[in-house]
């Protein structure tokens, strides 16, 4: 059975759904499991997805559109028709693995800051897809953080709060006007 979540790669004047920005507490609220996948979680999927391809992104929780529930869209070649991208729903990181990196990230609740953040660099992670049949996925490389990227959105936690260098937070988040009192370090 393939996907049924078909949608066209492409920028919409107006998506769907609205992205919100740090500082709204509606991105500090952890997402509750989706229950059921049905339509309604698919159409969600598809919104998500067509938010996320107008805003030039490679991934978008649910969370980030003011929908508190355990739903990731992913992918990580947005100008490639033929790649699919990634559903994942209810997701799980089962495994990590030892290897650490430092890469640069972006998030669509923080449009143009850009900071290193270290993170593992393989995953595997447990999820439902968007036909509710469970699957497990092993990951490296910018799939990977972009996974543990999203999935810290479905827990309340942004990218800058990972962020070790405090000096370039703070002044890349006023440069963009954005306060650094939204930020809640990890410990």
């Amino acid at each position: 059975m393939t996907s049924q979540v078909v949608i066209e790669k492409k920028k919409l004047e107006n998506p769907p759904l609205e992205i919100h920005y740090l500082g709204d507490r509606v991105l500090r609220q952890p997402a509750k499991r989706v229950a059921k996948v049905d339509d309604s979680i698919r159409q969600l999927v598809r919104e998500m997805l067509q938010t996320m391809y107008s805003a030039d992104g490679i991934g978008l929780a649910a969370t980030q559109v003011g929908v508190n529930k355990q739903v990731i869209v992913i992918d990580c070649e947005p100008d490639n028709p033929t790649n699919p991208p990634l559903v994942l729903i209810n997701p799980a990181i089962k495994k990590f693995g030892r290897a650490l990196c430092d890469a640069q990230e972006g998030c669509l609740s923080i449009p143009g800051v850009y900071l290193d953040v270290q993170r593992p660099e393989e995953v595997e992670v447990a999820y439902k897809d968007e036909n509710g049949r469970p699957r497990t996925l092993k990951a490296d490389g910018l799939l990977a953080r972009a996974i543990q990227h999203e999935m810290d959105h479905l827990n309340g936690v942004m990218f800058v709060d990972r962020v070790n260098n405090g000096l370039a937070l703070t002044e890349e988040l006023k440069k963009h006007g954005f306060s650094a009192n939204a930020v809640q370090p990890m410990q």
